[in-house]
């Protein structure tokens, strides 16, 4: 039976105050929280069909499992946050010029663990970046959130919210919300003792979980029908 306190590090409430979701900022807000994105790029809250372009580029490079609805949504921001990171780029809430074109060709991934298992998951600690990889070639990837690496005390014991690192393998599936000490989880994958790949409402642009790996919620359900138990999960603190 898993300990209780193990199965605690593994949920994922927020350690610091999440960032609000920008979907349905209006004009004046969207630039001001990004106020050194030049005029003509696609911010939060933006639509129309450069977006719908935009979102079915991400799809098919495996980032986006939204709808395609042409809304710059919070799906949609989480995708493209995981897009420029895995082209090198630094994470912004807006996709420019120059993420637009990279999308048309964009850069094959590096794989963390060259020559590893067909199939298999790659945790990116360093780049806050996972990706299920089928036949050696990334499927999914997606910005994600693990650790946050402080202190936090439950059931009388404290410890440090980290994410293991090392190689291991999905040893159980649990579908849907399920609900712990520390907070819900959804379409949750273990792969060491409590700690899970699970989606949840809150995956900000840091190391914010309790020991979790924390992906955006439409990424979930995808990452949910692809992995199964057995699948390997490679968690490394990849380099630049």
């Amino acid at each position: 039976m898993i300990n209780v306190l193990v199965l605690a590090v593994g949920l994922g409430l927020p350690l610091a105050p999440a960032v609000p979701a920008p979907a349905a900022l209006a004009p004046a807000a969207r630039a001001a929280a990004d106020p050194a994105a030049p005029a003509g790029v696609l911010r939060p809250g933006d639509r129309g069909p450069a977006v719908k372009q935009m979102q079915r580029r991400l799809r098919a490079g495996g980032y986006f499992w939204g709808q395609a609805d042409g809304v710059f949504d919070e799906s949609t921001r989480a995708a493209v946050w995981g897009f420029q990171k895995s082209q090198g780029m630094r994470p912004r809430n807006v996709a420019d010029a120059k993420v637009l074109r990279a999308l048309e060709r964009p850069r094959r991934m590096r794989p963390l663990v060259p020559g590893g298992p067909r199939d298999r998951v790659e945790v990116d600690l360093r780049r806050q970046l996972l990706a299920v990889y089928r036949d050696r070639r990334p499927v999914l990837i997606s910005h994600m959130s693990s650790g946050a690496g402080v202190q936090f005390c439950e059931g009388g014991r404290c410890r440090i919210a980290r994410t293991p690192e090392g190689d291991f393998r999905v040893t159980k599936r649990a579908p849907g919300w399920t609900t712990g000490p520390l907070g819900s989880m959804y379409n949750s994958l273990y792969f060491v003792g409590g700690v899970a790949m699970h989606g949840s409402t809150k995956v900000p642009l840091r190391p914010a979980s309790h020991g979790c790996v924390r992906v955006p919620m439409d990424t979930a359900d995808k990452l949910y029908r692809l992995v199964d138990v057995g699948e390997p999960v490679y968690v490394r603190r990849g380099g630049r």
